[in-house]
């Protein structure tokens, strides 16, 4: 059940059991998203949990981690529609390929071919984007009734049993062939996903042995995207697309970088802390978010959604193009209706990011963390991760007891269950 602004406007007025209705959780517990919450002075299995980033759930088959996403009636997600953006992403990259078809297919053979850079196979963002733009381009193959979303190794045979040719009518009104003509998982000898030097050395490989062939670079994320610009495809004036607007990779659009996509970083940044306060001062969960807060601060319902049998908050996701790139440039720039000072207790939080290295979680959504904490009137415990082991993260909460709630990022999607052990 998603539940909108609207929604909750019409609940507001009728109380407590209405709004107990709305939030009623899944597997057979009440989760209210409504009613006050108990002070996170008590217990740390009573104290707000926000994973987010990551969102609890297996790794090989997607299905969602319901036991930790219920860890306690404060526990809730927070990220981004991952099927929507997969599919945007695709979608942009389509309607470049079909503008631009001739002067992309240079030898005039009617094929169009790319290369995709996949983070990490098993994370549930990443398999949302390889399928959006499998699905996008035609080259998707169905399995068990889903899209295929495995790397397809080398494929400029066009005979991998993973994806499949392609076709696309152009403007022009001319078809063309859609081929991957390669693809794989970035991901170091150490185990960490994601990695944008794994990626620039790929294009390396991948240019070497079919260069003329590449018409068209897609990337999972724009860390990865970059690497392969800037390694390869600015100087071949190849149309590079990734994922998550980081300043780079949208300035670079200036630059002849194809696009990216907007995760609504400002969105889910503030999302992560103000559950957490709202949860601090007992008030509706929804205060400041879907109802103005005493200071004006709020979120348009056309930015997010919430789905109840998921405890999650989902950011919509946005287009950056060379029509609207310059409205992108400050990828730090606060939500437009949500940066006025709150007047509260300053609470103590504990925030775990999956890895120091990581891109857009470090030039991006911590930097807006850090501005709404004072907004929030919070107090964060920042801790890095090295996007390889789950123990460098949870080894450094030994003692949550000192802290009124908990932001997680993990390692892996797998072990919502390192840290509820931890908690409970």
């Amino acid at each position: 059940m998603q539940v909108t602004r609207r929604q909750f406007v019409q609940t507001a007025g009728l109380g407590a059991a209405a709004l107990a209705l709305v939030g009623c959780g899944g597997g057979g517990t009440s989760s209210s998203t409504g009613s006050g919450a108990s002070s996170a002075s008590g217990s740390s299995t009573d104290k707000p949990v926000v994973f987010y980033n990551r969102q609890p759930s297996n790794s090989t088959t997607g299905e969602l981690d319901k036991t930790t996403l219920n860890f306690n009636k404060n526990t809730y997600y927070v990220g981004f529609d991952a099927n929507q953006g997969g599919e945007l992403e695709g979608t942009m990259v389509a309607d470049y390929i079909k503008k631009h078809a001739a002067e992309l297919d240079s030898d005039g053979d009617g094929m169009i071919g790319y290369v995709l850079a996949i983070g990490d196979v098993g994370h549930n963002d990443s398999i949302a984007r390889t399928r959006g733009c499998r699905k996008a381009l035609g080259t998707a193959v169905e399995k068990d009734g889903a899209i295929v979303s495995d790397a397809a190794g080398t494929n400029t045979d066009g005979s991998s049993s993973v994806v499949q040719d392609g076709t696309i009518k152009a403007d022009d009104g001319k078809e063309y062939t859609i081929r991957e003509l390669a693809s794989q998982e970035m991901k170091t000898s150490a185990g960490a996903t994601w990695d944008a030097p794994t990626a620039g050395n790929a294009i390396g490989t991948w240019a070497s042995s079919f260069g003329d062939k590449i018409n068209v670079i897609v990337s999972n994320n724009d860390g990865m995207g970059m690497a392969m610009f800037n390694a390869w495809s600015k100087e071949k004036g190849v149309p590079t697309f990734g994922y998550d607007a980081n300043s780079d990779a949208v300035e670079a659009i200036g630059q002849g970088y194809g696009g990216t996509i907007s995760q609504n970083p400002a969105v889910q940044a503030y999302l992560t802390l103000r559950l957490l306060r709202n949860v601090f001062d007992g008030v509706d969960i929804n205060t400041g978010i879907a109802e103005a807060d005493d200071a004006g601060n709020v979120l348009s319902e056309d930015d997010y959604k919430y789905v109840e049998e998921d405890r999650s908050y989902y950011a919509m996701n946005l287009a950056v193009t060379a029509d609207n790139y310059k409205d992108f440039l400050d990828a730090t720039a606060l939500y437009k209706t949500a940066q006025s000072q709150i007047k509260a207790d300053t609470k103590k939080v504990w925030l775990s990011t999956y890895n120091s290295a990581d891109n857009f979680l470090g030039a991006t959504y911590k930097p807006l963390l850090k501005k709404y904490e004072k907004l929030l009137d919070l107090e964060i415990d920042y801790v890095d991760g090295d996007g390889q082991n789950e123990s460098n993260i949870t080894n450094r909460l030994g003692n949550p007891d000192q802290y009124d709630g908990f932001a997680i990022n993990m390692v892996k999607t797998d072990n919502g269950a390192s840290y509820t052990s931890i908690l409970g």
